[in-house]
């Protein structure tokens, strides 16, 4: 490894593992801006769903699911800066992964906000076979019919910092500070922007996720411990309102309440504001550009708040840098880091 490259290893126990954003927890490390993190997760079952008899209401403590990894504290982050996390590599840590349906969750079942007469979904679960070489996981219908090989497409459910205001948000809601988003373009190559709230940021992620499909729709992805590479970086000043991020061929907001049209508004509304910035646009024109060329993926239509999120192609904005450009530079540590690993 590179000697001006500060690797630093983060790998919790089972009793470090955090289930909530802020609520002042000790971080578990601290690092300065620029230094590549490597570190593990364990799935939101907290490993505990290994088999298809492993049904989660019998094997987890329902208190304690979505467990995420950190804090780490970004030396010099204060209030109103934006802290920049870059995925290099998400690979999953075994060779299975599991999904369910569960009662009174997920999009299509009476839940406890959306009250029915009808019999909630049977709790079922799924054991997917993961092939790292191949990039594949494997899906097996439960009652009969082909199997099918999917595309393994590795993601993070969870990311954020510390919320504001002392607020403490448990790890399965999504908000401002970021959260369980669970939107699949949260992959390797990405950027993600949050704004800080506290000292340090107080960075955790989790819940990772072989590939999901966009809205999450069961409630549940292709649910896998991960080993993740990030690199953390500082911008000082210009904290988005809600979390951003960039690929190399996107700009996206997100935007997480309920119900879901507010979503879209709010990830709507910051992407239109970021794009007349970028641009130098008067807000209208920016509101009909993104009208005509953006992009609306759902990220997840089942946790506490909705998200949804808004794109924008970074070729329709030529010359603009976000965020300093801090998104290639980033790229290039991530490059560095895994030309030397």
């Amino acid at each position: 490894m590179s000697a001006d490259l500060e690797v630093v290893g983060l790998h919790p126990t089972p009793e470090q593992y955090r289930y909530v954003f802020g609520g002042g927890a000790e971080p578990l490390v601290r690092v300065q801006p620029g230094t590549v993190v490597e570190l593990t997760t364990e799935d939101c079952f907290g490993g505990r769903v290994r088999t298809a008899e492993d049904l989660p209401s019998r094997v987890c403590d329902l208190a304690h699911l979505n467990p995420v990894t950190g804090p780490v504290h970004v030396e010099g982050a204060e209030p109103g800066d934006t802290l920049a996390v870059h995925v290099i590599d998400i690979a999953p840590a075994r060779d299975w992964a599991v999904s369910t349906t569960f009662p009174h969750f997920g999009a299509l079942t009476a839940t406890h906000e959306t009250a029915m007469l009808h019999d909630p979904l049977e709790e079922v679960v799924w054991v997917y076979e993961v092939d790292r070489e191949r990039g594949t996981c494997l899906f097996r219908p439960r009652r009969g019919g082909p199997e099918v090989e999917l595309p393994l497409d590795p993601m993070h459910g969870t990311l954020g910092v510390a919320p504001a205001a002392g607020q403490a948000f448990m790890s399965i809601t999504p908000a401002a500070h970021g959260g369980n988003m669970d939107t699949p373009e949260l992959r390797a190559g990405t950027t993600v922007y949050l704004g800080v709230n506290v000292p340090g940021a107080q960075l955790s992620l989790g819940d990772g996720h072989c590939r999901q499909g966009e809205g999450e729709v069961c409630g549940t992805a292709v649910e896998a411990a991960m080993r993740t590479v990030v690199v953390v970086d500082l911008v000082k000043g210009g904290a988005p309102a809600w979390p951003r991020l960039e690929s190399d061929e996107f700009l996206m907001s997100t935007g997480s309440v309920r119900p879901l049209e507010d979503a879209y508004r709010v990830s709507q509304r910051d992407l239109v504001g970021w794009t007349a910035e970028l641009a130098g646009w008067d807000l209208l024109d920016a509101y009909q550009l993104v009208s005509q060329a953006g992009l609306a993926p759902v990220a997840n239509v089942v946790d506490t708040n909705y998200t949804m999120v808004a794109k924008l192609a970074k070729r329709y904005l030529p010359g603009a840098a976000a965020f300093d450009g801090v998104h290639a530079r980033l790229r290039e540590t991530g490059a560095a880091y895994l030309a030397q690993r």
